[in-house]
């Protein structure tokens, strides 16, 4: 006699009968159905074993559910992409997540190269010299308010260059006496240090930084022998070619000061009235 051919898990017999083999072994359908079924992750029913499942990163779907979660197009044998646990159509992925071109607004489709240059992103065709309209790719550009330049375009439109070295000025710079150097350019006509963040004067229409102006060029005080420069306001006074700073015009005497009062001198000393007047009679 012929053994029973029968199902694995209810043992009904599977003779004349549509059966699944599951891990070698005979499944009727009904049983598959209820013990193996994946459950479709659109429409949470199983996915019995007369249908076909698609499945993607451990998900799975009936075919006919299988479709882009915003305008619910057929995804099957089609690209897609997944945002957030969603399935979406290139288009609608494109439409919700991609970067738009900062020149044409236009969507840049995944896939599509796209170049980013200070937090915005172009199409590569879109990246492009304002002046010559060629596509920059990778090389050096300079950006101004009225767009990017390829650095030839630039030098031919814009671009100003250092009463120093003569070379291009790219970004910032010194302006003095309506001439402009590079920053590390600017230098003390004495001891050379850079100037764009130092105090400085002038001679002869060269920068001088304080230091070696005073010791090269400024008055010293007939009081202190300091260097009385002028800078920040500073006040001076002058008498008889000497200089004093207004803190140091004193009476030589009593030490009160001296500016805009009267005053007298003997010999290379100067006096207030009262003081002065004591030193004359004494002579």
């Amino acid at each position: 006699m012929t053994a029973q051919f029968g199902c694995q898990h209810c043992t009904a017999s599977l003779l004349g009968k549509k059966y699944v083999l599951k891990n070698d072994s005979p499944c009727c359908v009904s049983c598959y159905d209820r013990i193996f079924s994946n459950c479709c992750e659109a429409c949470k029913e199983p996915i019995e074993s007369d249908c076909k499942d698609l499945c993607y990163k451990g998900w799975h779907w009936h075919e006919g559910c299988f479709r882009c979660t915003k305008c619910y197009h057929s995804l099957v044998e089609k690209p897609f992409a997944a945002k957030d646990e969603r399935l979406l159509c290139t288009e609608c992925y494109s439409n919700e997540c991609s970067s738009k071109c900062f020149r044409c607004k236009r969507t840049i489709m995944p896939g599509s190269r796209k170049m980013e240059f200070k937090g915005n992103y172009w199409h590569e065709t879109c990246f492009m010299c304002e002046y010559c309209r060629q596509p920059i790719g990778t090389k050096p550009l300079i950006s101004k308010e009225s767009g990017n330049y390829c650095v030839p375009c630039f030098e031919k439109e814009f671009a100003q260059y250092c009463n120093f070295c003569k070379k291009v000025i790219t970004s910032g710079g010194i302006t003095f006496l309506d001439q402009l150097w590079h920053k590390e350019c600017f230098l003390c006509s004495g001891c050379r240090k850079e100037l764009c963040e130092e105090e400085f004067t002038s001679r002869d229409d060269y920068p001088f930084c304080l230091d070696c102006y005073n010791h090269l060029y400024a008055k010293k005080c007939a009081a202190c022998a300091k260097p009385i420069t002028g800078l920040n306001g500073a006040k001076f006074i002058c008498f008889q070619d000497r200089q004093w700073h207004s803190e140091c015009f004193n009476c030589g005497k009593c030490s009160i000061s001296l500016v805009d009062e009267g005053f007298l001198t003997q010999n290379m000393e100067i006096f207030c009235r009262k003081c002065g007047s004591g030193v004359n009679s004494d002579n």
